[in-house]
């Protein structure tokens, strides 16, 4: 999905279109979902942003209010948010630097899960898709088919973090709360059944949470110390980093956050990807653990474990993974990638996996601001505002018409008359922000924010026009 921002309190609409519809008239505006009030921020100017989305929608998640499969990203939602706002970095494995209440008055994030997404503004939680098991923490297991506010988060969030069945918040004292279908223990409540509400979780950690992330069925979260912990599935392949009899019980999960004692050094950001945990310092150190029958840990063999170990190769970095695949980015701004490749979301060209990291070649003259990984589909956002994806393109989450069911190697999403676009991934649908002009200041400022699902793309930035 995306945000697109002008500065006007209108909200703005733009051609789309639909694979189930004949017409290319364009739609009605989208919703305003959110409005600024100068009475609340010391900021009197607002700007407008909108939600995109495109891709497969069969559950809802994308925000449209019908089942449908968009060919090109269209608009879902639209917010009026004053200029001093910041975008949320609750984002596997994002670093970020945290503004006092002077710098921004409103924080805007976005995620998505397994058929359902979710978006955050001003410390309210917006929610939709698919509802079974409850994610959707409205108290019951029906599905959402347009953002709507969830009335049962007390308190003002910080972050938001979307499962397979599940969702996981972070509000602003550093509690974290989760909800949905508790198989495998996800939620962190020692028990194993479903919560249709969302639900404090109770662990042994000194102090707030300051991150948290999520993937299928395990979850993490780490205390502004630098700790982190960890409880959810663990199928024997080492993914929770816990050790000989700190792992999974009888039911195939721990249920209860642990500590990951074996990291010999603080956390700053993590990332959960399907069947393995990846962890990174603040010196841009990363550290993996977990299966590895794909290369997902990008060591040169298939040889995994339940200790943390750094992956020697790479140094001074910011990361984004999602199960089997592995995309990241030095600060230098070039793209790695390895692990899995069957669907050509390495972006390396070819349908082989990697055994360790590699650079896209075909980004090699783009500076990379930010990456999305979907199970089989990848995208990357360049300094000059353009959008490339590659990967499994059977569903349209690629937002580029005429495609092969594979991509593998990345190619730019034109779209709204040549505007530029951030995006970030999910399950069968993507998400982007875009302007009518270059988003390069944006960039630079780094005020923009992705979440990734499995084939799908969600993405926040603002834009100066």
């Amino acid at each position: 999905m995306a945000l697109r921002l002008r500065r006007t309190l209108t909200p703005i609409s733009c051609p789309c279109w639909w694979r189930h519809l004949s017409s290319t008239a364009a739609p009605k505006p989208p919703p305003l979902l959110w409005e600024h009030s100068s009475k609340s921020s010391t900021s009197k100017e607002s700007i407008t942003l909108q939600l995109f989305s495109w891709g497969r929608g069969a559950s809802g998640q994308l925000g449209g209010g019908i089942e449908e499969i968009r060919i090109y990203p269209a608009p879902v939602a639209t917010l009026s948010v004053p200029l001093n706002f910041s975008l949320s970095h609750a984002i596997p494995g994002r670093l970020s630097q945290s503004l006092s209440s002077s710098e921004a008055q409103v924080e805007v994030g976005i995620s998505c899960g397994l058929f359902h997404s979710g978006l955050v503004v001003d410390g309210k939680l917006w929610i939709w898709g698919k509802g079974d098991g409850g994610r959707l923490g409205f108290g019951h297991e029906n599905s959402v088919f347009v953002p709507t506010l969830n009335p049962n988060l007390e308190s003002k969030l910080r972050s938001i973090a979307l499962g397979g069945l599940h969702s996981i918040a972070l509000d602003v004292l550093g509690r974290v709360f989760t909800w949905g279908y508790g198989g495998f223990g996800a939620l962190g409540h020692s028990v194993y059944h479903r919560e249709l509400l969302p639900k404090l979780v109770e662990g042994s950690w000194d102090g707030e949470i300051c991150r948290i992330a999520t993937s299928g069925t395990h979850t993490a979260a780490i205390t502004k110390s630098g700790k982190l912990y960890i409880w959810g599935r663990d199928e024997g392949d080492g993914r929770l980093g816990l050790g000989p009899g700190r792992g999974p019980d009888h039911a195939g999960g721990n249920s209860t956050p642990s500590e990951v004692k074996a990291l010999p050094v603080p956390v700053a950001a993590a990332s959960c990807g399907g069947f393995f945990t990846m962890a990174l310092t603040e010196e841009g150190q990363l550290w993996n653990w977990g299966a590895n029958s794909n290369y997902e840990l990008g060591r040169g063999d298939k040889i995994g474990g339940w200790k943390p170990q750094p992956v020697p190769s790479l140094k001074d970095i910011s990361e984004n993974i999602y199960m089997y695949l592995t995309v990241l980015y030095v600060r230098q701004r070039r793209s790695f990638s390895w692990g899995h490749g069957g669907h050509g979301q390495l972006g390396h060209s070819s349908l082989h996996s990697r055994k360790i990291p590699e650079p896209v070649e075909a980004l090699a003259n783009e500076r990379v601001s930010y990456i999305a990984c979907g199970g089989s589909s990848s995208a990357a956002i360049t300094d000059k505002g353009k959008l490339y994806m590659w990967g499994n393109a059977a569903d349209s989450q690629l937002g580029v018409p005429g495609l092969r069911d594979v991509q593998s190697s990345p190619i730019e999403v034109n779209f709204l008359g040549g505007r530029r676009a951030r995006g970030s991934q999910g399950d069968y649908c993507p998400t982007l922000l875009s302007s009518s002009s270059s988003v390069k200041n944006a960039v630079d400022d780094e005020k923009f924010c992705m979440s990734s699902g499995t084939l799908s793309l969600r993405l926040i930035i603002p834009v100066d026009v």
